[in-house]
């Protein structure tokens, strides 16, 4: 059965038919739920953003195959600030930027939605409270937020994963939502998901160890996704996709000439706990907000 596609209802809540659907898949699809203007405000900003903070990035390259960005000061400093990630493949081979830092980025994060203006006014608002609620959660916390460049020709691979993994609490409760900048589709690296999937639970965890250390652990072996599941989720920009913290998804490399920005924002239930080995900590003075 195809991923559900809706619209939200003039109060900005979701159908009944539509909550009902993001239950059983663990994912659904929103469609016209950001303004073209919107989008290209916030495409602007990342950009800014990438030639402000990139000079201090010291190359520091974000990937889900060799994930070597986990163990540097400078990824754990981003969850109360701004950082830049950049693709794998924007180094020549003496290990300098080929591209330019706009198109270098692999993505920013992860507390723009708190400390830029622009970044804020597009996370925030009646209209995503309303979706959460509709999904059962009347007090979200914004625990980060992700600008994802997915760059034309060297956009990397996102294998095969649940978000859950590296934000999750106790019961879960981490929801995603994932804006399209740009139209996605299995051409520039779309989202690509397995829906139902995530009713078999967590798969893996990255958590602080008790030397400071941050590691991957297999939670439950026994867990196998049905590959035969997996759906291309091709949308227009301003579509909001919205998925469960355990609803398993990848993306391929970017080799066409299309760019595929997008933002994504975790939130979790306030009412639950949150565990002291996530690898995301807030600080004292900078503890995670809701929608409104």
């Amino acid at each position: 059965m195809p991923v559900t596609r809706c619209s939200t209802l003039p109060s900005g809540h979701l159908p009944g038919d539509a909550v009902a659907a993001f239950h059983r898949d663990g994912v659904l699809v929103i469609e016209g739920f950001k303004r073209k203007d919107e989008c290209e405000a916030l495409r602007t900003r990342a950009n800014e953003l990438v030639l402000e903070h990139g000079p201090k990035a010291a190359g520091t390259i974000f990937s889900t195959k060799r994930p070597q960005h986990q163990d540097s000061q400078y990824f754990l400093d981003s969850a109360c600030g701004i950082g830049v990630f950049f693709e794998e493949e924007a180094f020549d081979a003496q290990g300098k930027l080929a591209y330019p830092l706009p198109l270098a980025a692999n993505k920013l994060g992860h507390a723009m939605h708190d400390l830029d203006p622009v970044f804020s006014e597009f996370s925030k608002g009646l209209a995503l409270q309303a979706v959460s609620e509709s999904l059962g959660v009347a007090d979200p916390r914004v625990m980060q937020s992700m600008y994802i460049f997915k760059q034309p020709g060297i956009g990397g691979e996102v294998v095969c994963h649940q978000d859950s993994t590296y934000l999750y609490t106790e019961p879960m409760s981490v929801i995603g939502y994932w804006f399209a900048i740009d139209d996605a589709h299995t051409g520039n690296g779309c989202l690509g998901g397995l829906p139902g999937e995530h009713r078999k639970g967590m798969k893996n965890l990255f958590r602080r160890q008790a030397d400071g250390q941050l590691d991957t652990e297999t939670v439950n072996d026994a867990i196998d996704w049905d590959m035969q599941q997996l759906e291309w989720l091709e949308v227009p920009a301003g579509t909001l996709i919205v998925f469960n913290g355990c609803f398993p998804h990848l993306s391929k490399a970017n080799r066409s000439a299309q760019a595929r920005h997008a933002y994504t924002l975790h939130a979790v239930d306030g009412a639950c706990a949150y565990p002291a080995d996530n690898w995301l900590q807030r600080s004292i003075d900078r503890q995670a907000v809701g929608f409104v």
